[in-house]
């Protein structure tokens, strides 16, 4: 878990930074940081969507039934919710949309190989390279994310702490089947990400959250297939 402790230690502390460093920005200076972050993470998502290879049809199929899944638990309000409450407990102290914060953080830190890959690492082989890498990433984008959108960046640093964790500590019940699903949770979460930007920029509130049970399914479907 040491990995998994610097990695969360790493947002809050980037959070901090960059809540303070956002005080100095103009508003238009936010705006166009905050496009240039979305262009970034679209753009990760597109190159890792297109690891799917011959897996294009399970793929879909998990987006489809993840989506559903995903829908008729509303993950997406319940996320929402969370910041609302921290943002109700920490009242007007804290600069920004706390909710919107703490989505985007959580979505962008948890999806993606080096958080699956790096925990499998650590659980399995206490080999802590990928998740120490993630951290130096994360820490520095958490910089920039709250600049613009607030503390609530920090606060998703709890949730890489409960996702990581737990794969981290499951890893010798999961190795099998994530490695089966190595290409197909890539892509899936390339797909995920696309999704967040389109968010971020405002072309569509699509509701990514929602989306998130599709990595499960994709696992399982690679593991029955």
């Amino acid at each position: 878990m040491a990995a998994t402790l610097i990695n969360a230690g790493a947002i809050i502390a980037g959070s901090l930074i960059g809540w303070k460093a956002g005080r100095l920005l103009s508003d238009k200076a936010s705006q166009t940081l905050i496009t240039v972050l979305a262009l970034v993470v679209f753009s990760l998502g597109v190159e890792m969507m297109l690891q799917w290879g011959d897996f294009v049809l399970q793929v879909i199929v998990s987006l489809v039934i993840g989506g559903l899944a995903g829908e008729l638990m509303d993950i997406e309000s319940f996320l929402a919710k969370m910041g609302a409450g921290l943002q109700k407990i920490a009242g007007a102290r804290l600069q920004g949309d706390v909710a919107k914060g703490f989505v985007y953080g959580t979505l962008v830190y948890c999806i993606g190989p080096m958080a699956i890959i790096g925990a499998m690492e650590s659980g399995l082989n206490c080999n802590h390279e990928i998740l120490l890498a993630k951290a130096a990433i994360d820490g520095l984008t958490a910089i920039a994310f709250a600049s613009t959108l607030g503390l609530g960046v920090m606060f998703s640093g709890g949730s890489v702490l409960l996702y990581q964790g737990l794969l981290t500590l499951g890893a010798r019940y999961l190795a099998d089947v994530l490695t089966i699903a190595g290409p197909q949770l890539t892509a899936t979460g390339g797909i995920l990400l696309m999704a967040l930007g389109i968010k971020m920029l405002d072309i569509k509130q699509v509701r990514v959250a929602n989306l998130l049970p599709a990595l499960p399914v994709t696992a399982l479907l690679a593991w029955i297939f």
